[in-house]
C-alpha cells in the first residue's frame, strides 16, 4: 500500500506454508503510543467479527492494540478509514489513526496531502516533517445535540459531578464532539485508578445517548495541557487525538489556554491549534511503524 520501506516488506513478504490461504497482511503502527492494527481492505472487504477483534486486540495473546483500522475504497477521498474499538464496537474517527493512515496513503501516493473519508466526514492530511502528520479536524461541535447531550445543557460546562452533591470530587466538565463524543474535565488528578475508576463510570452515563470518551486535563499554563483519557470502548490509552482536540477546544471556551497549545499524553506530545480563522482544529503529531505481520483471516 506504501511506497516506504516498511510497506514494501509487508507487499513483498513470502507467506509460509502453514498460514491459511485466507489471510490479511497489517501494519502495526502507533501515534503518540496509541496503537493500531491497520489493514488494507483497497481490494477486498474487511468484516471482522466481534469476537475476532476483541481476540486480536488481546495484548497476552493476540496483536494487542487500542484500535483496529480498515483502509477501504472511497469515490469523494482518497481513501475511507473504518475503526473499531478493542471491544470490537465500530466508531467514527480516531484522531492519531488519521495520522498514521494519512501517511501510509501519503507514502503510497507520492504525495504531501490527501483527503481521508470517515463515518464522521471527510478530514485532510498533510506532512509536517519526517514522519509527522498534520491533520485538519473540522470545525468542533459544540451544541448539546451536536456531542450529543441527552438533554440541553451550556457545553462549557455541563450538569455533571462525581462524588458527593456538597463536595464533589469531579464537577462541570466541557463537552465537545471532534466527530465522536468527549467529556472533559479539569483536575490534576490523573493517576491509573482515578482515571479509570472515574472514566469507566461516566462512559456510560446516561447523559450521554451514544456513550463518551472522558478526559482529565490539567492545565499547566497557557501553552500546555497535561491529558490522559478513558477512551470509549478501549480504556485508559497512551494518547488519544480527538481527545487532545477536545482538551484544547474545552481550555480556550474556559478562557485556561491560548488557542494554540502542546498538549501532554502518555505516549509523547500532540500540538492542537484551533484556528480562529477558520474554526478547524489542526492536529499535528508523530507517526511511528512497529511492524508488520498477517492475520490468520
Amino acid at each position: 500500500m506504501s511506497n516506504g520501506s516498511e510497506s514494501r516488506a509487508v507487499s513483498s513478504r513470502p507467506e509460509p506454508a502453514y498460514i491459511p490461504a485466507m489471510t490479511r497482511s497489517f501494519v502495526k503502527m502507533n501515534g503518540a503510543g496509541n496503537d493500531f492494527v491497520v489493514i488494507d481492505a483497497l481490494g477486498a472487504p474487511f468484516r471482522p467479527t466481534q469476537d475476532q477483534i476483541t481476540t486480536l486486540a488481546d495484548r497476552a495473546s493476540g496483536e494487542g492494540f487500542d484500535q483496529l483500522i480498515a483502509i477501504e475504497p472511497s469515490d469523494a477521498a482518497d481513501a475511507f478509514m473504518r475503526v473499531w474499538n478493542a471491544d470490537g464496537s465500530m466508531v467514527e474517527t480516531c484522531g492519531n489513526a488519521l495520522r498514521c493512515v494519512g501517511w501510509l496513503l501519503m507514502e503510497a501516493k507520492g504525495s504531501d496531502r490527501v483527503v481521508i473519508d470517515t463515518a464522521a466526514g471527510p478530514t485532510t492530511a498533510s506532512r509536517a516533517g519526517d514522519h509527522r502528520v498534520t491533520v485538519d479536524m473540522g470545525r468542533p461541535r459544540l451544541d448539546w445535540t451536536e456531542v450529543p447531550l441527552a438533554e440541553e445543557m451550556d457545553t462549557r460546562g455541563i450538569e455533571l459531578q462525581l462524588g458527593p452533591i456538597d463536595a464533589p470530587i469531579l464537577h462541570t466538565p466541557g463537552a465537545v464532539s471532534m466527530g465522536n463524543p468527549h467529556v472533559v474535565f479539569f483536575t490534576d488528578r490523573q493517576d491509573d485508578a482515578f482515571v479509570t475508576g472515574s472514566g469507566s463510570l461516566v462512559e456510560h452515563h446516561p447523559l450521554f445517548p451514544e456513550g463518551v470518551n472522558v478526559g482529565f486535563a490539567h492545565v499547566l499554563d497557557r501553552g500546555h495541557i497535561r491529558l490522559r483519557v478513558w477512551e470509549r470502548g478501549a480504556g485508559l490509552t497512551k494518547a488519544c487525538g480527538t481527545g487532545a482536540c477536545a482538551a484544547q477546544v474545552a481550555a480556550v471556551r474556559r478562557g485556561l489556554t491560548d488557542r494554540k497549545a502542546t498538549v501532554v499524553v502518555d505516549g509523547g506530545e500532540l500540538t492542537i491549534d484551533w484556528d480562529p480563522a477558520t474554526d478547524h482544529v489542526l492536529m499535528t503529531g508523530p507517526v511511528e511503524v512497529e511492524r508488520t505481520g498477517t492475520l490468520p483471516f
